[in-house]
């Protein structure tokens, strides 16, 4: 059996599609799942990126294509009233469910169908109140060791070398996106490809678009 690591921010549809198509991508095939919340925009600003949303032209795409792929995929999905929003209400209270970094699909499942299929407004407090009665947490969802969790979340994940969700991390490897799942479920099934020269050696070369820092 393999064990997976799913990096998850609620803000994102394409970790939205992937949680929801994970059972089926993977049907057949021996592995657990640890649902771990991360901060998407902290992850950005480390690696120095915009989030897709942020892009206006990029933005009207993405909503587009993420309506598209969940019709394609019988997955539902209603965009939320707002977006981007504030995640950090949910990404704390899916933390204070938990003792430690992980959450349960459960859990993640609420959050997630909270978030893309209600068409609510995320950040609406009667929303979030009743969220917070539906899951009963175990810690205060505002307090300092929840947030201090989900920091320690973002920064292992930082240094795993995640740059973005949903990201799979299995055997120090990681795959992203939801158009990643086939690649995932091809690893996990044993195919020979990734123990050739491809994986390791396909970004092994000097790049002359890179901008400078300074």
């Amino acid at each position: 059996m393999k064990h997976l690591t799913c990096h998850l921010d609620f803000i994102s549809p394409y970790a939205y599609l992937a949680f929801e198509h994970l059972p089926q991508a993977l049907e057949g095939l021996s592995y657990s799942v640890a649902y771990r919340p991360v901060l998407l925009g902290a992850l950005l600003k480390h690696h120095g990126q915009l989030g897709p949303a942020e892009i206006p032209a990029k933005r009207s795409w993405t909503y587009r294509h993420v309506l598209w792929l969940g019709h394609a995929h019988g997955i539902p999905i209603r965009m939320p009233a707002t977006h981007p929003y504030n995640p950090l209400p949910h990404l704390r209270l899916a933390l204070a469910t938990s003792a430690g970094g992980d959450i349960s699909r459960y859990v993640a499942e609420t959050l997630f169908r909270e978030v893309w299929r209600s068409g609510g407004e995320p950040g609406d407090p009667a929303r979030l109140a009743a969220l917070a009665a539906t899951l009963r947490p175990q810690r205060d969802a505002g307090g300092e060791a929840v947030k201090a969790q989900l920091k320690a979340n973002t920064d292992a994940a930082i240094a795993r070398g995640v740059f973005g969700v949903p990201a799979f991390e299995v055997d120090d490897r990681l795959f992203w996106g939801f158009d990643g799942l086939a690649m995932l479920r091809a690893y996990l099934h044993g195919e020979p490809w990734f123990d050739g020269p491809d994986w390791d050696a396909a970004d092994q070369r000097p790049s002359l678009l890179l901008r400078s820092k300074s």
